[in-house]
């Protein structure tokens, strides 16, 4: 977690306290499950950081209290589960718990937190409870009462932490446990059982502080638990749908365009034939062209001037014209409208002379219109680096181009300029 002073020594202090040898009866070989994930609060920023493609799942910060009274809000913890959700990615909550002591002050939190939870019913919504004192009794009504609200109640922190503060062997009987312990500050990309913290009942794994360079939370599912509130696992397919989910599924669900007169198109490697039937050269393939003509199912490519199969070829990009004004509707967001129509949300807010921390309202007009840009759709399986390769400029144009702080975080469907 990125929320508690003194971060470093907390969680050496934790690893120090956590890490005990373990027979190899006792060391998973391995996770049931074995998704990895990340978690978030506000220092990985609007979108949340991922650490690898291979990611399926955040647990985002939605606040918490630091004195059991008084509750703080994270700003960006809507769009975190959004982006999630838009990248086909599981979204989870949780809340920062410490110095809760009372049932009252559970309730006091709790009744604030619990209707903002944007993450679907059965989600997890876990309680950080690392810092401060705490109460066994009050632990277990919050994570019951989070229970009785529809979401899957789990309990974080380091082992040594919660034995020291709360009765853990009776809580493991109750909830999942989501525990830390890491040896070391080294990246870390995959979790190292020698140094897991053995106990009952433990559904999350956070294995690493240091998930990729600079820091930032790993964790492995390791009982198919980060599953929950969504059917299958289906990020696509959440049981409900608070705001941030349906505008996340909306941008993931934004129409892909067919291929017209102007668009760049790489011949995929798995091209076998000419739409005249016969064999595709190797040199061909991988290699980008112009479509120069289109006719059905098929394009003629410039350059050699042969026609092939629409699914033959991967669209990179179009010149587009964005124009005219758009009447903002209840949900809309900067992003959800920018994405709409092939633009940065930064440049949509710059061209109505606000930012992208302006409230929109349902009724507002927002001019649309601009000067023609290439257009880049992220494919599954693209990172920054890759697209930029294809379309011959740099990295740092396209992060700087589409405001991109975050160069490994990228979704499907995001539509780039540059």
């Amino acid at each position: 977690m990125k929320n508690r002073k003194n971060n470093v020594l907390k969680c050496a202090l934790g690893a120090v306290f956590c890490i005990t040898a373990l027979s190899l009866s006792t060391i998973p070989v391995s996770a049931a499950k074995g998704d990895q994930g990340v978690d978030w609060a506000r220092y990985q920023g609007i979108n949340g950081k991922w650490g690898y493609a291979h990611d399926k799942f955040a647990i985002c910060q939605i606040g918490g209290t630091t004195d059991g009274w008084n509750t703080y809000g994270q700003d960006t913890y809507k769009t975190q589960v959004a982006g999630t959700i838009a990248m086909g990615r599981r979204a989870h909550t949780y809340i920062w718990w410490q110095n809760v002591t009372t049932q009252q002050q559970a309730d006091k939190v709790l009744d604030y937190f619990l209707p903002r939870v944007q993450t679907p019913k059965q989600s997890i919504v876990a309680l950080d409870v690392e810092s401060g004192q705490q109460n066994t009794a009050v632990v277990d009504y919050a994570l019951n009462r989070i229970k009785q609200a529809g979401y899957t109640p789990v309990l974080y922190g380091y082992k040594s932490y919660l034995q020291n503060h709360v009765d853990l062997a009776s809580l493991a009987k109750k909830y999942p446990l989501w525990l830390a312990a890491y040896p070391d500050y080294n990246v870390t990309t995959k979790p190292n059982y020698a140094y897991f913290p053995s106990f009952d009942n433990v559904g999350i794994y956070q294995f690493t502080s240091t998930y990729v360079a600079g820091g930032l939370d790993g964790d492995v599912d390791l009982t198919g638990i980060t599953d929950n509130g969504y059917r299958n696992g289906d990020a696509s397919k959440p049981v409900s749908k608070p705001t941030a989910v349906e505008q996340g599924i909306v941008a993931d669900n934004t129409p892909k365009k067919d291929i017209t007169i102007g668009y760049k198109v790489k011949v995929n490697y798995s091209a076998h034939r000419w739409a005249s039937g016969q064999i595709i050269p190797n040199w061909v393939k991988g290699r980008v062209y112009d479509v120069v003509q289109t006719n059905g199912d098929k394009v003629l490519l410039g350059g050699i001037m042969s026609w092939i199969n629409r699914k033959d070829v991967e669209i990179l990009q179009t010149a587009t014209q964005t124009s005219g004004t758009y009447t903002v509707q209840s949900g809309d967001s900067w992003w959800s409208i920018a994405n709409r129509y092939g633009m940065s949300m930064y440049t949509l807010a710059e061209r109505n002379g606000k930012t992208i921390y302006s409230m929109l309202h349902p009724g507002d007009k927002l001019t649309i219109s601009g000067q023609t840009s290439h257009i880049y759709t992220v494919k599954s399986g693209d990172t920054l680096s890759s697209i930029a390769s294809r379309l011959g400029v740099s990295v740092g144009h396209l992060a700087q181009t589409n405001h991109i702080s975050n160069p490994n975080l990228i979704f499907v469907g995001q539509q780039l300029s540059y």
